[in-house]
């Protein structure tokens, strides 16, 4: 216990800077103050009014320096949550492990935190040493200690457009180093998701860590597993739309931490083809999150799966059972498997299991579900996803097209589209002959109607 405290007091005393922060004027950091959100400076105005400090902090800051867009605006200041909450029309207090406000603009948010002193050891922890509960005050200086990384202790105030720096984070950002603040076995333990936040930050940012933040990671691993789930499930996902995803997913394979976040993707990289097609989905959401379009979790952790879907299904098949019901116990089985540990949202796993189970429907559609397939509200969803396929070479192009085309058609090109397909497989109609045929040999029979329903006609 004495080593311990006596660590700590030495980690502290050398994470605060001896001749106090670095200030750096709008020549020097670069930020445009029109990239800031409106209401970000708005929060800090009004505090600056009624005699509290207050800055723009975090995350924002360091996009804004190495021009990225940031995805949201935090502040904090010396004001305690009871001393924010009335100053703004629409603004509560929220949390349990920490305490701050959130104040509400229409559709954006506004976190605003209050400064917070480093852990002091009086903390409520669980036994690993995780922090559950903590809102001690602190100073700005207290609070810049207790930041995770450098790069994240940057405060830019919007009203002198000046940005401060406790701890060489500018620096760090100009070497493209993610280095964490104080002892970095100790800061892991506080935080487990901080070893998730160092990677993404080294593939966001094209950074290397620094050895000493990088040494325990692997050591560590496991107290990722005493996360709460909910908490894990959101910094995945932040890890999957950060732009760089396949680069996150080859670092959590290298150190080791897909084993506590997504178990199975050793078996999707193993299985042929399986991180090629995973390659070419996040290849596609990455370039969504870079040209600022919004990206869909239910159908990014639907590809981040599929070959594990696809891999049961098949294999379902060959002992005999339905094409269709085989889909349906094969999506059902792997979620069950996955989320025991990633808890994907329930809607989520609803929509993902949608997208799946069309994909069946769409190699074996017939004009009556063509329409019926139409009305689904995640036909579009399901599509995109037949073109993944399709560019992984799982399935025919010219089907993948077809249906692409018939979602971009108005009802009145669709009609046209289904009655040139239907009038290309006039052998699917069936005559009273054939019906009665169906009635005594129907193996035979749908085995005939399912080869003249499938929509591949170039020419449709």
């Amino acid at each position: 216990m004495l080593k311990n405290t006596i660590k700590t007091f030495v980690t502290r005393l050398f994470a605060t800077p001896a001749h106090g922060p670095e200030r750096f004027t709008r020549d020097k950091h670069g930020i445009d103050r029109r990239r800031v959100s409106r209401h970000a400076i708005k929060v800090c105005e009004v505090l600056n009014q009624h005699g509290y400090a207050a800055y723009i902090v975090g995350g924002a800051v360091r996009d804004l320096i190495v021009g990225l867009e940031p995805k949201d605006f935090d502040v904090a200041t010396n004001a305690t949550p009871n001393q924010i909450r009335p100053l703004f029309r629409r603004a509560r207090i929220i949390g349990r492990r920490f305490q701050l406000v959130h104040v509400v603009f229409g559709q954006e948010i506004i976190e605003t935190s209050t400064f917070r002193a480093p852990s002091s050891g009086n903390q409520e922890t669980d036994e690993h040493g995780r922090i559950l509960r903590d809102n001690e005050f602190g100073t700005h200086e207290e609070d810049a200690a207790r930041r995770d990384f450098t790069i994240n202790a940057l405060y830019y105030d919007p009203i002198k457009e000046e940005v401060i720096d406790f701890h060489q984070g500018v620096a760090d950002l100009k070497n493209r180093v993610v280095r964490m603040i104080g002892d970095p076995e100790t800061r892991y333990r506080e935080d487990p998701v901080r070893m998730l936040r160092a990677l993404r930050f080294g593939a966001k940012l094209g950074a290397r860590i620094d050895p000493t933040t990088q040494e325990p990671i692997a050591r560590l691993g496991e107290l990722i597993e005493h996360v709460p789930d909910s908490r894990l499930f959101d910094e995945t996902l932040k890890l999957l739309t950060c732009g760089h995803a396949m680069d996150c997913l080859r670092e959590l394979h290298r150190a080791g931490l897909n084993k506590s976040l997504i178990p199975l993707m050793d078996r999707i990289f193993d299985e042929q083809g399986g991180e090629a097609f995973v390659e070419i989905a996040l290849s596609r959401t990455d370039a969504r999150v870079r040209s600022g379009k919004p990206v869909s979790p239910s159908f990014l952790f639907a590809a981040l799966l599929w070959r594990l879907v696809h891999q049961r299904w098949l294999a379902i098949m060959e002992q005999g059972e339905p094409r269709n019901s085989a889909l349906i116990q094969a999506a059902d089985s792997v979620i069950s498997d996955q989320t025991h540990r990633l808890a994907i949202h329930k809607r989520y796993q609803s929509d993902m299991r949608e997208i799946w189970l069309m994909q069946a429907r769409f190699e074996r559609a017939t004009v009556r579900s063509i329409w019926r397939i139409i009305e689904q509200p995640r036909f579009r969803a399901a599509v995109d996803f037949l073109q993944l396929r399709a560019e992984a070479r799982e399935v025919d192009s010219v089907l993948a097209q077809w249906w692409m085309d018939l979602a971009d058609s108005n009802d009145d090109t669709r009609a046209k589209m289904i009655d040139t397909w239907q009038s290309g497989h006039a052998t699917a109609r069936t005559s009273p002959t054939r019906r009665r045929r169906h009635r005594k040999h129907p193996s035979t029979t749908a085995s005939a109607t399912d080869t003249a329903a499938t929509p591949t006609d170039p020419k449709a």
